[in-house]
């Protein structure tokens, strides 16, 4: 049997990874794969949180265009994000992966609360447990809350998939054919050079938490697996290299 490297990890799918290729909404053949991936790893014994964002639905840039306010925007974010989650939750537990949504948002109907202890012990029980709504907070991305909670659950690292890119490069490679993708960066790299990992903010937090991310391609199928296994996949990022 296979030997996973990281015991625990917080898993960042963007809202645009579930839309697939349509670009909008939720792509059945793709919250499908992603759903059976995960499910690879739950019986490795890997305890997993994911974190997903909500571009697939709203975005705040759109609010802005139209004059909206930026934490009324955000908020509707936050939404799109639960609606995600549930629809993820839903898929996994078809592949009978047993899985709690947690919201920052308080709303029983749908979710539980999110309770920093509570998740932790879901995930001991090997449960999946996918954090929505964000931080709870306006002005705050998708990516922060992927660290925060990976700080809070003392996760062993942060596996951000991506639906266009394999890695992290030195520039768009569909814009510049001579972008160079790394193998491995550090977290004072990405904020130097204004990489497009992650947002600052996030970075700052995983940089002062030695929280490792590891940034590759979800359109390949395994290669969740092959992250957590520790296989040489994507870029890694790291707080000293």
């Amino acid at each position: 049997m296979d030997t996973p490297k990281y015991k625990r990890v917080v898993l960042k799918l963007s809202g645009e990874a579930l839309a697939g290729e349509q670009g909008f909404g939720i792509h059945p053949t793709v919250i499908q794969s992603v759903a059976r991936q995960v499910k690879e790893i739950v019986e490795l014994g890997v305890e997993v949180a994911i974190v997903v964002g909500g571009g697939n639905i709203w975005r705040g840039k759109i609010g802005s265009q139209m004059g909206m306010d930026r934490a009324t925007a955000d908020y509707m974010g936050m939404l799109a994000t639960v609606m995600n989650a549930m629809a993820l939750q839903d898929s996994l537990e078809q592949s009978d992966v047993e899985t709690r949504v947690q919201t920052s948002i308080d709303m029983r109907q749908v979710a539980e609360p999110y309770i920093r202890r509570r998740a932790i012990r879901h995930l001991e029980k090997g449960r999946v447990v996918i954090f929505a709504a964000g931080t709870g907070n306006p002005f705050f991305s998708t990516d922060t809350t992927a660290a925060l909670r990976a700080a809070e659950i003392e996760a062993d690292v942060i596996l951000m998939a991506k639906n266009n890119v394999d890695g992290v490069y030195s520039a768009d490679p569909k814009l510049d054919k001579d972008a160079v993708k790394y193998e491995e960066l550090s977290y004072l790299d990405v904020i130097k050079d204004g990489l497009a990992v992650m947002d600052s903010t996030a970075s700052s937090l995983c940089m002062d938490n030695d929280i490792p991310l590891i940034v590759f391609s979800i359109m390949e199928e395994g290669n969740i697996k092959r992250a957590v296994l520790g296989e040489t996949i994507g870029t890694i990022v790291r707080g000293k290299i």
